[in-house]
């Protein structure tokens, strides 16, 4: 079965796929896309966030990540989804848990992370209680304000998934003690390795999207 990936960033997304393909046991082609392909450092740099802007954080091909406004991509985005349902994508992944507008169209599913873990993550917080990952400080007041509407309590940190490990360590180290019922780490970036960071730190349950992601789409290759 053929299944499509649209990244927010440049494809191939080497670093998400190494963590999921054994989640599909074979059963999947991924097909890869990215809303950033084909442009230059200094062509997304004009796509830096304004005042406004939602933010998203997403690596490139050098394994780098930049910041930048959605807005600036979603007619990428578009062509990126007609462009697998080209090449015979049953499916449509997307690999990142931001927020993205309805004007996106599609013709086969497109299955977006943040659709999962808002109907996910109320279920398994008995005290309505999380602690959210979030790669830039510019993202904090945005996913406070998204995950509000969801559960009762939020604290919010950044630490990038794409940064020196040790930075990121510093990050698990400071939040070790918040009262929180479980964390989710907010962007398709984190991988496994960072996950068993954060739990073993935390002592707490760790959502990972996109193994949560890879999960739920392999239920549709189980066949």
């Amino acid at each position: 079965m053929k299944i499509g990936a649209i990244t927010v960033g440049q494809s191939p997304r080497t670093d998400v796929t190494e963590d999921i393909m054994d989640i599909f046991n074979g059963k999947a082609e991924v097909l890869e896309r990215g809303g950033l392909d084909g442009l230059t450092r200094e062509q997304i740099e004009k796509f830096s966030p304004r005042e406004g802007d939602y933010v998203l954080v997403s690596r490139l091909n050098d394994g780098t990540s930049v910041t930048f406004g959605e807005r600036h991509i979603i007619p990428r985005i578009q062509h990126a989804i007609e462009e697998l349902e080209e090449q015979g994508a049953a499916f449509i992944m997307m690999f990142c848990t931001g927020k993205f507008p309805d004007t996106l169209k599609a013709k086969v599913p497109l299955i977006y992370p943040c659709e999962i873990l808002d109907r996910t993550v109320p279920l398994l917080t008995a005290a309505s209680s999380i602690l959210v990952v979030t790669p830039s400080p510019l993202q904090i007041a945005q996913s406070k304000k998204k995950w509000s509407r969801i559960v009762k309590k939020v604290k919010v940190v950044s630490g990038s998934p794409y940064g020196e490990w040790k930075e990121l360590e510093e990050t698990a180290r400071l939040v070790r003690d918040t009262k929180a019922d479980l964390v989710i780490l907010d962007c398709i970036g984190f991988s496994r390795d960072m996950k068993r960071l954060f739990a073993e730190e935390t002592g707490k349950p760790v959502i990972l999207p996109r193994t949560l992601l890879a999960r739920l789409v392999s239920e549709l290759t189980d066949v």
